[in-house]
């Protein structure tokens, strides 16, 4: 263990962590906190945890607890859940845990954090964690650096903040495709999405999907969904039809996206997802199981990113 990095003066974190595959549900039972480092005059602090995927958007999948007030040892016992989170993300994501300190009179302050790769997790079982919390590690001031290294920095975060911005996820969609044989077509269930990214100063947003079948010259093949008010985990449990064949189906693509309704002006786009032969991932696997098992329902949750496909529009 390196020292400087990791401090029992922060604190130790105790919590447990259990993902259920069948679900795509991983949840986080947040337990308690011992000897945190006092934040406020009285020698105590108003501690809370906030939790968030990476990479990803923070805004988008943060969950936190509530705050315990006067402690340095406070006892949560309470389950934050994501759902939606897929083999592949638990492969390659990893949970963030931080402990913050709630100030009325100014900005919230860190105290600790501790990071989890979930691939450390086996599916179906429930794993204890018992973390001491590790403080953020500024980077070097400019003035102490060589032009080199201030060079070198900047290339850094300018490639980071592309990376970030590539890789930025806006929530997730869970859809339903059919292709259905007897009705000569394909359906789309568009059954709920979860963790979407705030689009209103509310903290919330005003969600609806949107599909279209493309190449789409006519402009006829647009479906969309009811607005749900004032929500980041809408359920629509709506189904659209596209009447086509399956050999004609294999040329298009079927575009997806959230969108947060604004009465009176442009509607923001949240995120989207495309599923055809040239997508890649979970979006590719359940079009080719779509096309390949006629008739038979194929459920699949999606992360939504920021790629706004290029003929999409807001109406």
């Amino acid at each position: 263990m390196k020292t400087g990095s990791f401090s029992a003066a922060l604190g130790t974190l105790e919590f447990d962590l259990l993902y259920e595959p069948e679900q795509c549900r991983l949840q986080c039972c947040i337990l308690r906190a011992k000897g945190l480092k006092p934040m406020d005059f009285n020698g105590l602090a108003d501690p809370y945890v906030k939790i968030h995927l990476l990479p990803g958007a923070c805004k988008a999948n943060k969950l936190k607890t509530r705050i315990v007030r006067n402690s340095l040892n406070p006892t949560w016992n309470e389950s934050l859940t994501y759902c939606g989170i897929t083999q592949e993300d638990m492969g390659k994501k990893i949970l963030r845990i931080s402990v913050c300190d709630e100030d009325k009179l100014s900005h919230n302050e860190f105290i600790g954090e501790t990071r989890v790769p979930l691939r450390r997790l086996k599916p179906g079982e429930r794993k204890h964690f018992n973390l001491c919390l590790e403080r953020q590690i500024p980077l070097a001031s400019p003035s102490s650096m060589t032009a080199a290294l201030r060079g070198i920095s900047c290339y850094l975060k300018e490639l980071e903040r592309c990376q970030e911005w590539e890789l930025e996820e806006r929530g997730r969609i869970f859809l339903a495709l059919t292709y259905n044989t007897e009705r000569g077509g394909l359906v789309v269930g568009i059954m709920r999405c979860a963790h979407l990214a705030a689009m209103d100063v509310n903290g919330f947003s005003d969600p609806y999907v949107k599909t279209y079948l493309k190449p789409d010259v006519e402009k006829k093949s647009k479906h969309k969904t009811v607005v749900k008010k004032k929500t980041l985990n809408p359920e629509f449990n709506e189904e659209f039809f596209y009447n086509i064949s399956q050999l004609e189906l294999q040329k298009r693509s079927l575009e997806v996206t959230v969108w947060d309704y604004d009465l009176g002006k442009s509607n923001d786009f949240i995120g989207g997802v495309t599923f055809g032969m040239s997508s890649k991932g979970e979006c590719l696997k359940q079009w080719m199981d779509c096309l390949s098992s006629p008739n038979k329902r194929t459920e699949q949750w999606h992360t939504l990113t920021n790629e706004l496909p290029g003929s999409t529009y807001a109406d």
